[in-house]
């Protein structure tokens, strides 16, 4: 990959990987640095990757690094920091994205990351299986769960009202 090939990918592709870990961990600043190590990651191995297979190699790159920052998070967690009012019940109405945004973040990692590829990124059922190294049949299978959970969590009225 020459240096042009590497500035083009930057422009092209640095947003979708950007948002696409901003709505799994939504934390601006983790997303960012997931980011540039995913772009690190691929200028290390230039010579290795050609510019068509970059997309899928910074996906890929990004997804593990932030399954790694999430399983690592998660060892970590202290007391202090358990949200004891998350199930707490309140009756004023929310916008619908925030709904939606409180549903992807009850599902499992692996949902909530195959649907945002599919729903979010327009990815193919092939390159979601290529990013997260599954077949192309569980991805279906998470997709469908995952949008079968999210429709009973905003199907409920407690939910919306």
């Amino acid at each position: 990959m020459t240096v042009e090939e590497f500035n083009k990918c930057v422009d092209d592709f640095s947003d979708g990987i950007y948002r696409f870990i901003l709505k799994n961990l939504g934390e601006e600043e983790k997303a960012r640095d997931i980011v540039q190590d995913t772009y690190e990651k691929l200028w290390i191995r230039a010579d290795n990757v050609s510019y068509e297979k970059a997309k899928s190699y910074l996906f890929t790159t990004a997804y593990h690094a932030m399954i790694d920052l999430i399983r690592r998070e998660k060892r970590m967690t202290g007391l202090d920091e358990v949200n004891f009012n998350e199930h707490a019940y309140t009756d004023q109405y929310k916008g619908l994205n925030e709904i939606l945004e409180q549903a992807l973040k009850r599902l499992p990692e692996i949902q909530r990351s195959v649907i945002l590829l599919r729903d979010y990124e327009g990815y193919s059922y092939q390159e979601i299986g290529e990013i997260t190294g599954l077949n192309e049949s569980q991805v279906k299978v998470y997709i469908y769960r995952g949008r079968l959970a999210l429709k009973k969590f905003i199907g409920s009225m407690e939910a919306v009202l």
